[in-house]
C-alpha cells in the first residue's frame, strides 16, 4: 500500500499518437504563417488605393495652364532664370509664405497711405515682392522637379483669396478708393476665381489670364496708379469728378462681371455638350 500511495498509477502515454494527430495541422499553420506577410501586403496595397468612403481614389491630374497675358512671355523667361539662380536653401514654401506676407503688408501700406503718401510707395514695393514670391514658387518647384500639385494648387489659391481680401481692405481704408467700390472689386474677383477653379476641376483647363490681363498686369497697373497718386494725391479723371482709383474700380467691376458670366455660359455649354454626347 505504501508503494501504491507513493507511486500512484500514471495515465497512459499517448504523446506519440497526439503528435501524429496534429502533424497536418502544424504544417497548415506554418503555411498560413508563411503567407501572412503576403496577405498583409496585398491588403495594405488595396487599402492604399481606396478613398476614405471605401471608393477607389482618383488619380490627380494637373489642369492645362493657359497664360496668354501681355507680359507672359517675358515673365516666363524671367521666372525660369530666377529659379535657376536661386540658392539651394530657398524653397517653394518659403516663396509662397513671402508672397502671402507681402500682400498683407501691401494692404497695410494702403491703410498707412490714409495718413501719409509714402504708403503708396511701400504698397508698390510689396506688390513687387508679392509677384516675386507668388509667381516664382511654382516655377521653382517645376525646375527642381519637386512638385506637389494638389498641395500647391490648394495652398496657392487659398493664399490668393486672403491676399485679395487684405489688398481690397487696405484700398478701402486708404481714402483713395471708396470702400464700397473696393468691396465690389473683391466680390467680382472672388467670383472670377471661383469660376476659374471650377473650370479647372471639370474641364481640366486652368486659365490664368483674361483679355490679355493677368495678375502681373494688375500689379503693374496698381503700381503705376500708386506712383501717379504719390505725385498728385488729388488727381481726378479728366472731364469727370471721379478720383483715379474710384474710376479704375468702376471699370474693373463690370469687366470682371462680364468675364465671369461669359466664361460660365461657355463652360456650361461645353460641359453639356461633352456629357450629352457621351451618353
Amino acid at each position: 500500500m505504501t508503494s501504491r500511495s507513493l507511486n500512484p498509477p500514471q495515465p497512459p502515454n499517448h504523446s506519440v499518437h497526439m503528435s501524429s494527430g496534429f502533424e497536418g495541422d502544424d504544417r497548415m499553420s506554418q503555411q498560413q504563417l508563411a503567407t501572412k506577410p503576403t496577405l498583409a501586403r496585398e491588403l495594405s496595397r488595396k487599402h492604399s488605393n481606396m478613398a476614405p468612403a471605401g471608393r477607389p481614389a482618383m488619380e490627380f491630374k494637373n489642369a492645362t495652364r493657359v497664360q496668354d497675358s501681355v507680359t507672359s512671355i517675358f515673365e516666363h523667361r524671367a521666372l525660369l532664370w530666377l529659379a535657376a539662380h536661386l540658392p539651394a536653401w530657398v524653397s517653394s514654401d518659403q516663396l509662397t509664405f513671402l508672397g502671402f506676407v507681402a500682400m498683407f503688408l501691401a494692404g497695410c501700406s494702403y491703410f498707412l497711405a490714409h495718413w501719409h503718401p509714402v504708403g503708396l510707395l511701400l504698397a508698390t514695393m510689396f506688390l513687387a515682392l508679392n509677384w516675386f514670391g507668388d509667381s516664382l514658387d511654382g516655377t521653382l518647384a517645376r525646375v527642381r522637379n519637386r512638385q506637389r500639385p494638389r498641395y500647391g494648387f490648394y495652398v496657392d489659391h487659398m493664399i490668393d483669396s486672403f491676399g485679395a481680401l487684405f489688398l481690397m481692405a487696405g484700398l478701402g481704408l486708404s481714402g483713395y478708393v471708396d470702400w464700397r467700390i473696393a468691396m465690389g472689386m473683391l466680390i467680382a474677383f472672388l467670383l472670377l476665381s471661383i469660376e476659374t477653379y471650377l473650370a479647372s476641376y471639370t474641364l481640366g483647363v486652368f486659365r490664368l489670364s483674361f483679355a490679355k490681363l493677368g495678375p502681373t498686369e494688375i500689379r503693374i497697373l496698381l503700381g503705376f496708379g500708386n506712383f501717379v497718386l504719390w505725385l498728385h494725391p488729388n488727381i481726378r479723371v479728366p472731364g469727370l469728378s471721379w478720383r483715379l482709383l474710384d474710376f479704375a474700380g468702376l471699370v474693373a467691376i463690370p469687366a470682371m462681371g462680364i468675364m465671369v458670366v461669359s466664361a460660365a455660359v461657355w463652360h456650361t455649354a461645353e460641359l453639356y455638350r461633352q456629357e450629352t454626347q457621351s451618353q
